[in-house]
């Protein structure tokens, strides 16, 4: 019996893995379908937007009239800046869908070198129950059966581990968005009070950067959702994670209608505390399931370790 259990161990696991992984591409694949969608109709948008600045910029009856009514200035601003708010939103979902793309063809990597093991675990779980029993041995399916919850707990206890560490690095990236923003809103106050022209360029750097950390964020966000697919939660923990995926949307809806006006500054540092919130949410029951599981993993040991001790051979 002693000769399949390292065998049978790992093809146990892989089993296990190959399951979760099946899940994720699944989970990615609408993912896909959903982004692609977002980003062909933020392209459309970008554009028309970009037309709307053309036309204005050209010879045009619309810039004709804005002329003659002396607001081309203020009409031009505002569709550059809702220009360049289509193409931020654009770049982001782009970004996503290069990401899925990524995680897709890595998932589909891993699987192909697992196809083989469900076969190889069922022969294995055979050979194993038939050496069991010609031993004599009455308890051959309970092991099994022990031995088998064992791996379920081991396989939810390294998803929860791998959730919770996509988790932290998207709480980490919250932290440091909220750090950008600090120093922008310092930097805004400061203009304020005549800071000019160096502290509105420091400010904007600082804005840039946060724009720049977003894009990154709404990565690890659908990462992190992408992992919470084959965990077993709780309804409440999937409202807070709803709402992942479109956080650069509305992080940036309005936002670049005036970068200088701190009050903008405030509404966006708000956004973002509320998704670290979610996050730190998501991240506490996850630490509580994974608690939970390593104890009944213990409890299972234990278990099978009483059945191979009293089992009569």
């Amino acid at each position: 019996m002693v000769s399949y259990d390292e065998k049978m161990q790992r093809l146990r696991l892989q089993v296990e893995q190959k399951k979760h992984k099946e899940s994720k591409l699944k989970e990615l694949y609408i993912q896909r379908e959903s982004l692609s969608a977002k980003v062909d109709e933020l392209k459309r948008c970008k554009l028309d937007e970009q037309a709307d600045v053309e036309r204005l910029e050209g010879h045009s009856l619309t810039a004709f009239f804005y002329g003659v009514i002396g607001k081309m200035d203020e009409k031009l601003d505002k569709e550059r800046e809702e220009a360049y708010a289509a193409s931020v939103k654009y770049d982001i979902a782009a970004c996503e869908l290069h990401s899925v793309e990524e995680d897709i063809k890595r998932y589909k990597a891993e699987l192909d070198e697992l196809r083989q093991c469900e076969q190889q675990y069922e022969q294995i779980v055979k050979d194993k129950l038939e050496a069991v029993k010609s031993l004599g041995t009455k308890d051959a399916e309970e092991i099994l059966r022990a031995e088998e919850r064992i791996s379920y707990l081991e396989g939810q206890i390294k998803e929860i581990q791998e959730a919770l560490r996509v988790g932290q690095t998207a709480l980490e990236a919250t932290d440091s968005i909220l750090s950008s923003l600090s120093s922008a809103e310092g930097w805004g106050t400061w203009d304020l009070f005549g800071g000019g022209f160096l502290s509105d360029m420091v400010k904007h750097g600082h804005l840039d950067e946060a724009q720049r950390k977003v894009e990154y964020l709404q990565v690890q966000l659908r990462r992190f959702e992408t992992e919470l697919t084959d965990v077993e939660i709780s309804a409440d923990m999937q409202v807070s994670i709803g709402g992942f995926l479109s956080f650069a949307d509305y992080f940036f809806d309005g936002l670049f209608a005036d970068w200088a006006v701190l009050d903008k500054i405030n509404q966006s540092q708000t956004q973002v505390q509320n998704t670290k919130s979610q996050i730190e949410h998501v991240i506490g029951r996850l630490t509580s399931m994974l608690s939970a599981n390593d104890k009944s993993l213990e409890n299972e040991k234990t278990v099978l370790n009483d059945l191979i001790t009293k089992a009569e051979i």
